[in-house]
């Protein structure tokens, strides 16, 4: 068993088609057909369905792949590792981030790469918590920072990063006079808006509330913060948004940002990795990085 045959296999586990996994692994498709009817001559079990084209996989198969995700991670650890100990850290960290801490996870992504100079970081910022902690478990990402609440996290290392705090920001005009927290009657009184409901951030307003017996029905949705923030600048809007994106992206003089009463609506967004062992000199050297960085959502 050869680990580009591990690869091949997993690449067509991944694109679900014969062409798009061999361009993916810069090889001909023949070549990689080749690749892996050699493995399952080896294996003696087959791993492929095969009709016109690619079928899926067989039982067989998909079990094996959980299997060389893991060699193949494991394979890349430890070729890190070597090259770190020659060199420094190398390579690439791949991080998934929800997006509501797409701008709050920069001090943390900033120490690392000032750490370590030589290691390249891909970030995706359009991912759910959920489809974030999978892609962590398939190896097919290093790290991810979610909201890790209400998510099966078993066998993974969860590394809080910061707690965040929903606040209401709006033009003072709307608020009618100065005032450093509002009460939740007041605000279903504001023309709001807020993230659609499939987004956490919606959610957590949306389940603080119903505790109390009360719901929210914003006149203008969206699926960016950033967006959000836009629409308030306008001065018509008022809308909810975690804390830290204000550290990022400051409020116009003329907008107010007040603390939620009764409910205060707060989470924990936190780093996620696959637990090992071994766990990747890259995966260990992030979550010194975790250590070294918190984002305070306490300041105004």
């Amino acid at each position: 068993m050869q680990f580009r045959q591990l690869e091949y296999f997993v690449a067509l586990a991944r694109e679900r088609h014969f062409g798009r996994a061999a361009a993916a692994c810069h090889v001909s498709q023949p070549t990689l057909s080749e690749a892996i009817r050699n493995l399952e001559h080896e294996l003696k079990v087959p791993l492929v369905r095969r009709g016109q084209s690619f079928d899926g996989l067989t039982p067989e198969g998909e079990r094996l792949v959980l299997w060389a995700r893991r060699i193949l991670a494991d394979h890349e650890a430890l070729r890190h590792e070597v090259a770190a100990l020659q060199t420094g850290l190398t390579g690439e960290l791949r991080v998934g981030v929800v997006p509501a801490a797409s701008t709050t996870v920069a001090p943390l992504i900033d120490r690392f790469c000032s750490e370590h100079p030589l290691v390249r970081v891909q970030l995706e910022t359009s991912l759910r918590s959920s489809g974030v902690i999978e892609r962590v478990r398939r190896f097919e990402l290093d790290a991810g920072v979610v909201y890790p609440d209400g998510h099966d996290t078993a066998g993974l290392l969860v590394a809080p990063l910061y707690q965040e705090e929903q606040v209401l920001v709006a033009n003072r005009d709307l608020i009618g006079g100065p005032a450093d927290t509002i009460s939740w009657p007041d605000v279903l009184e504001l023309p709001l808006c807020l993230l659609n409901r499939e987004m956490r951030g919606r959610q957590l307003l949306d389940e603080a509330l119903a505790d109390r017996g009360l719901a929210v029905s914003p006149r203008l949705e969206a699926d960016s913060v950033a967006s959000l923030l836009a629409q308030v600048g306008t001065g018509r809007w008022a809308t909810i948004v975690p804390r830290t994106w204000l550290h990022a992206v400051r409020p116009a003089a003329d907008n107010a940002v007040l603390r939620l009463a009764n409910p205060s609506v707060i989470a924990t967004v936190a780093v996620v990795t696959n637990a090992g062992p071994p766990v990747s000199v890259l995966t260990r050297a992030l979550l010194l990085a975790v250590k070294a960085t918190g984002t305070d959502d306490s300041e105004s």
